[in-house]
């Protein structure tokens, strides 16, 4: 029986990255995973983000913007060219083809760092003295190996909706959606979250007429309001998206060639018949096949995995990371909990600030975010100052044609210290990091404000917005 300092069962952006600083601190360390490729016939490692999730959604964002670019911006800049259409399964085929690379990519980190590399399904058996047994199922070929510290990394799944099973044919989740080889005349999404604007983008840029059926009655609940209510005038006046918001699906009918959808706003009963319809309405936290019960884990009535502010779970030398615990759903929040746990095992005191992890969210405009809204200072009673600046006057901005959004700087009224940032505008992805690093060191706003940022640049926006927070603006 292989024994093992760490093993860490799920190989996603959190297990995989885990994984391989466990094994840079000196650990005998092995991974596992049950994810396979696109066609099912080889593993993949990566989890949902790297093959159905954050890496495939962002290639077939670009290729859509692309050709919208072509159409619609291309003669702006003098240059006349005639677009006879795409290739949806080219377009598809290319996003196969970075997901294939860097799938590959982590199997060949696993080598470089000596991690085992172990392909099926973990779960927890119970322990022999101080060591963890866990089973390995590899399509019934079952083996155990032991481990003297676990990092649970499973991940989530999709959010089911009772009303409706998924067949990836008419009615899609996400990895459906980054699937579809046509334009469909007619699509639907019910949810207009991260999943369901960038996808509905990619898709109505192609020309697919889009409805986004959202149960909330706000539109980006969790987002600054400002800047919702911002992204929805461009999605919904500029874009031709159309979202739909305080929805009550009642019904959900499927035939061989299209998917009808009953359902009420305000009261009022209506219906909509698609060619495809998406659903989006979040995930949840993936914890089967992990023997929870039997070894008595505990999960918190949604699911999720119980831990402490150090991911420890009730389960000694048990550690759990990700999707699957408490806080954002997101990627670089699970990769920076598995850098922790591997130096917590390792006797180091790594420190995580849950208020600045960024999001963001990778339409056309992009937006991003970090800290706090105006909306949660506001019912903390926190009393703060605030300085916008647009895109509308950036050199930058206007010659690359995206000129649209701004960025928002809250602070704090006595201290000036950077309470929040909020950006919808071009390479917002990008700009939050400055955010991110000024919160992180204690900034105040006059800190950015006193930062030489290099012009012409978008960087210029963030500095104005600092300016801004002190009422002294240089070009708003």
């Amino acid at each position: 029986m292989s024994q093992y300092d760490v093993v860490v069962i799920g190989a996603g952006p959190g297990g995989y990255v885990a994984a391989i600083r466990a094994a840079q601190l000196g650990f005998k360390t092995a991974c596992i995973d049950a994810g396979v490729n696109k066609a099912g016939d080889a593993p993949a490692l990566g989890g949902t983000c790297l093959n159905v999730g954050c890496i495939p959604s962002k290639a077939l964002l670009q290729s859509s913007e692309n050709y919208h670019a072509a159409q619609a911006e291309f003669a702006e800049h003098g240059i006349n060219v005639t677009v006879k259409g795409f290739d949806a399964k080219k377009m598809i085929e290319r996003k196969d083809g970075i997901v294939t690379k860097l799938t590959g990519g982590i199997g060949f980190l696993f080598k470089k760092n000596k991690v085992d590399s172990i392909f099926g399904k973990g779960a927890l058996k119970g322990q022999n003295g101080d060591l963890w047994q866990i089973e390995v199922d590899n399509n019934g070929d079952k083996k155990v190996i032991e481990a003297r510290h676990v990092i649970l990394a499973t991940g989530s799944v999709p959010r089911p909706l009772p009303l409706t099973e998924i067949d990836n044919i008419n009615v899609l989740d996400n990895e459906g959606a980054l699937n579809l080889e046509a334009v469909p005349a007619k699509l639907g999404m019910i949810g207009s979250g991260v999943i369901g604007l960038e996808m509905g983008s990619v898709w109505n840029r192609l020309g697919a007429d889009v409805t986004i059926l959202e149960a909330m009655p706000t539109f980006l609940a969790l987002a600054d309001q400002q800047l919702a209510k911002e992204a929805f005038k461009i999605f919904t006046k500029e874009q031709g998206l159309k979202i739909e918001l305080g929805v009550d699906v009642k019904e959900i009918v499927k035939t061989k060639n299209d998917v009808t959808v009953k359902y009420a706003v305000n009261g009022a009963e209506q219906t909509a018949t698609f060619d495809k319809l998406i659903i989006a309405i979040g995930r949840i936290p993936n914890t089967q096949g992990l023997n929870v019960e039997g070894v008595g884990l505990a999960v918190d009535e949604r699911g999720f995995i119980k831990v402490d502010e150090l991911c420890r779970t009730n389960l000694p030398q048990v550690w759990a990371i990700g999707d699957v615990v408490r806080g954002p759903m997101l990627a670089h929040k699970a990769s920076e909990e598995g850098v922790c746990v591997a130096e917590r095992i390792a006797g180091q005191q790594p420190h995580m600030d849950f208020n600045t992890i960024p999001s963001a969210v990778y339409t056309h405009p992009e937006m991003a975010w970090v800290g706090k809204n105006e909306e949660q200072l506001k019912a903390e009673g926190v009393k703060y100052k605030k300085g916008q600046s647009g895109f509308a006057a950036n050199g930058r901005a206007l010659g690359m044609g995206q000129a649209q959004g701004f960025v928002k700087i809250l602070a704090d009224a006595e201290t000036d210290r950077v309470l929040g940032v909020h950006i919808i505008g071009p390479a917002a992805s990008e700009l939050i990091a400055e955010a991110v690093m000024a919160m992180e060191f204690k900034a105040s706003s006059e800190d950015i404000a006193r930062i030489v940022h290099a012009h012409p640049t978008l960087s210029e926006v963030t500095h104005e917005a600092a300016l801004a927070v002190d009422t002294r603006a240089l070009h708003g």
